[in-house]
């Protein structure tokens, strides 16, 4: 585990936070939090051996929030001086005051222990904004010059995004936590032209919470094996230009975790949002068919599922020590046995159902997803690392196991496009590519596939997960949520997995209706 960047530790947060609180209390407030970050992002883009683009930002400031009179106020600021401070404390308040007269139920917190000076780092090697720009474009570049010699490939483009995400936090019950978190994207994509299409191929490698190591270090240090999969792309791509089209119909399927991360983001973790659940994001968003007057009865899918809600999942991107309302991250059950028992809390909600996470005093609390992806955006109810866990036994299936189980149906890896409907309900999902299982067998690529199902029925016929083995943390950088927009980094973890009768769609068939 690497120290805390001296470069963030330099900057005034503990002053401006002092003044910023002290002003606070001073104008009577019941709570109060300041937040001072520093997050850079940096991206390198290459396409067919040349290097297209490379950008270095920082966003930096900080941020107060109350609740004064039964409401909420925040502000924001980028001035780093104690003066500062103080007004935009004072501004937090004003709003508050305003937002009063409007409040129909006063807002309620939950407590939370107190945490004075504590620091988190996440676990990386080598951050990656330490290694010069023209280093890593030689390897997106060597990555592209060596996809192209394959036969089938007329072009490819390779990337990589990074992220450095320091925060200081402090409120007035006493918590101060300091933290930071890197994150890392590569890939890289090889496109062709066969005699009646065109299409792509892409690296599977799942963006991760860790450093350059996952580039160009060891295996012991969880690096990708880049240089067989840069290999095998070319081929895959020829195999599917040449695939016949899909027949649709009724499948059994056994999906590899690089596509089933995507459904399990999409049905299960925006589903159990608690704000959504409650109909808060309906105007942007969308709402959720679990709604919580089916908590502890809804069969969300098969006895073979189990979800876990987890922000301490080494290497995850939605992983932290502590949230952005100061509360120590936790792993917690949100599908067992196939049934709803849990959502995704912050402060605000975590007093709306008690029974959920209950504290020492027997009220709720929150089970840590309260994040802003900016000093200038006020924290709000953020996805966990939701995760469908492996079969624990020591005789759990392999992948092979998996396929060798199903007469007719298809293997699908990797992810492409979806579709969701507003509740989390009706969906469609499609793969990087599908193979043809035939008695137990493996026996070459279809296209135009997608799989169409509802998302109980769709985890209703899971008959079977795989073991640790098989069991890989996927994940997006980009997940989307909240007016004004923000955006934030999630992870989730999953084994292969088999589904019995999922209806198959052609979408070129589709297309054409």
């Amino acid at each position: 585990m690497s120290g805390l960047d001296p470069t963030f530790l330099d900057l005034p947060f503990r002053a401006l936070g002092d003044a910023a609180l002290t002003r606070a209390r001073e104008l009577g407030v019941t709570h109060a939090d300041f937040r001072f970050e520093r997050v850079r992002y940096q991206s390198l883009r290459v396409r067919d051996g040349v290097l297209q683009g490379a950008s270095d930002a920082e966003d930096l400031g900080f941020a107060v929030r109350v609740v004064h009179r039964g409401s909420w106020g925040f502000a924001a600021g980028v001035v780093l001086t104690p003066e500062e401070a103080v007004r935009v404390a004072e501004t937090a308040v004003a709003v508050a005051t305003v937002a009063a007269g409007m409040t129909s139920s006063p807002v309620e917190i939950a407590d939370e222990p107190v945490h004075a000076d504590a620091t988190w780092v996440s676990a990386y090697d080598v951050n990656p904004l330490d290694v010069p720009v023209a280093e890593k474009a030689a390897v997106l570049v060597d990555w592209t010059e060596r996809l192209r010699t394959g036969a089938a490939v007329d072009h490819a483009s390779a990337y990589v995004l990074q992220v450095q995400e320091n925060k200081y936090y402090a409120d007035l019950a006493g918590t101060t936590t300091t933290q930071q978190r890197v994150r890392l994207q590569p890939g890289f994509e090889a496109m062709g032209a066969g005699a009646d299409t065109f299409d792509s191929m892409a690296s599977i490698a799942p963006p991760v919470g860790r450093g350059w190591e996952y580039v160009t270090g060891s295996a012991e240090q969880g690096a990708w094996d880049w240089d067989a999969e840069v290999d095998e792309v070319p081929e895959l791509l020829a195999e599917k230009l040449k695939a016949p089209s899909v027949e649709a119909g009724t499948y059994d399927l056994v999906i590899h975790p690089s596509n089933l991360w995507l459904t399990i983001h999409e049905s299960i973790g925006h589903a159990t949002e608690l704000d959504r659940a409650l109909g808060y994001e309906a105007n942007y968003a969308g709402t959720s068919f679990a709604t919580p007057d089916q908590l502890g009865t809804l069969r969300y899918g098969s006895d073979v599922m189990h979800v876990t809600g987890d922000r301490t999942q080494p290497h995850g991107l939605a992983t932290t020590g502590y949230d952005d309302e100061g509360v120590q991250t936790q792993e917690w059950d949100i599908v067992r046995d196939g049934v709803l028992v849990g959502y995704q809390l912050d402060r605000p909600m975590g007093v709306m159902l008690p029974e959920l996470n209950p504290g020492p005093d027997g009220r709720g609390r929150s089970n840590g997803c309260a994040y802003a992806d900016s000093p200038g955006h006020i924290p709000i109810q953020r996805m966990a690392n939701v995760s469908l866990q492996p079969d624990p036994s020591p005789d759990a299936p392999s992948t092979d196991d998996l396929i060798g189980r199903v007469e007719r149906g298809l293997y699908v890896v990797g992810d492409k496009s979806w579709s969701i409907d507003m509740q989390r309900f009706n969906f469609q999902f499609t793969g990087q590519r599908f193979y043809t299982i035939a008695d137990g067998q493996l026996v070459g690529q279809v296209r135009d596939v997608a799989y169409q199902a509802t998302t109980t029925d769709f985890w209703g016929s899971m008959e079977a997960v795989g073991g640790r083995d098989t069991w890989v943390l996927g994940g997006a950088f980009n997940c989307g949520k909240a007016q004004p927009g923000q955006v934030a980094a999630v992870s989730h973890g999953c084994p292969t997995s088999l589904f019995r009768g999922v209806r198959i769609l052609n979408t070129l068939q589709e297309g054409g209706n």
